[in-house]
């Protein structure tokens, strides 16, 4: 049996969950999309939503916050973010997310039964983007995972969040010629393509070659743009760069569990 797990619930524009379990504790990163599909999400996952410890959010743009008002009404638990995104979503949150908000400084630790996560601030046009580097710690072993999404670039921090990580959850959000010939609306495109904006393949896998190099060995893309990317695209082009590195790849399904 495996120490722990790290399934993306879905991931992409439309919203984004990760669920991750060690033991008896049971942690979901984001909560896009809404209520209903969260927890038909988990339900499809074998989860009990009154089973869950905590929620970690990235950041609070809707495509990762969406679900919480309805969610936490039937499901109360603690959700952590930064201090900044905290105070964009106390703006319109509903009483539920109110009580349940915990705030924090843009870097942070937090346990919650066998896992640990440590925050790292991530380049993004929202009020206070963050990874996380999750530590799991079991009778056999510890192991590191690495969760990164929402990044207009690579910056020291993420990567020093990032190294040694034995598995990563990356983002992959667009090809660089789709999103140039693509139909989104010029602003729309340099704010996707600057370094607050999202991921490129080619970006991410630049880092994964270097995450490779220094021992992680598999990766999950995720947050792949349905408009600017296609998986085939996102797996070939990491694909190519990681053909040196025995690692596993995969890409997350937008609507659909996918294991790291």
């Amino acid at each position: 049996m495996k120490d722990y797990t790290l399934q993306i619930l879905y991931s992409g524009s439309d919203g984004n969950a990760a669920l991750l379990r060690a033991g008896d504790t049971a942690i979901l990163i984001d909560a896009g999309r809404n209520a209903k599909a969260l927890t038909a999400a988990l339900r499809a996952a074998s989860v009990d939503p009154t089973s869950l410890s905590a929620i970690f959010l990235t950041h609070e743009h809707r495509d990762h916050t969406a679900a919480l008002d309805v969610f936490l009404k039937h499901y109360p638990l603690p959700v952590h973010t930064v201090f900044a995104c905290g105070a964009q979503l106390r703006a319109c949150a509903s009483a539920a997310l109110l009580e349940n908000l915990v705030e924090h400084p843009p870097c942070f630790e937090v346990n919650v039964g066998s896992i640990t996560l440590t925050s790292f601030p991530t380049s993004h046009d929202s009020a206070g983007s963050v990874g996380y580097r999750i530590t799991v710690t079991s009778d056999k072993k510890t192991h590191t995972v690495g969760y990164v999404t929402d990044l207009g670039t690579v910056t020291p921090t993420v990567e020093k969040g990032l190294l040694g990580c034995e598995a990563v959850v990356i983002e992959a959000n667009h090809d660089t010629e789709m999103l140039r010939q693509g139909p989104y609306p010029y602003p729309l495109k340099q704010r996707i393509a600057s370094r607050f904006g999202h991921l490129s393949n080619t970006d991410c896998a630049a880092l994964c070659v270097k995450l490779a190099t220094h021992g992680t060995n598999r990766f999950l893309l995720a947050h792949l743009s349905e408009t600017n990317n296609l998986p085939d695209l996102a797996l070939s082009e990491v694909g190519a760069a990681l053909a040196g590195f025995s690692v596993t790849l995969n890409a997350a399904d937008p609507i659909a569990i996918t294991e790291l």
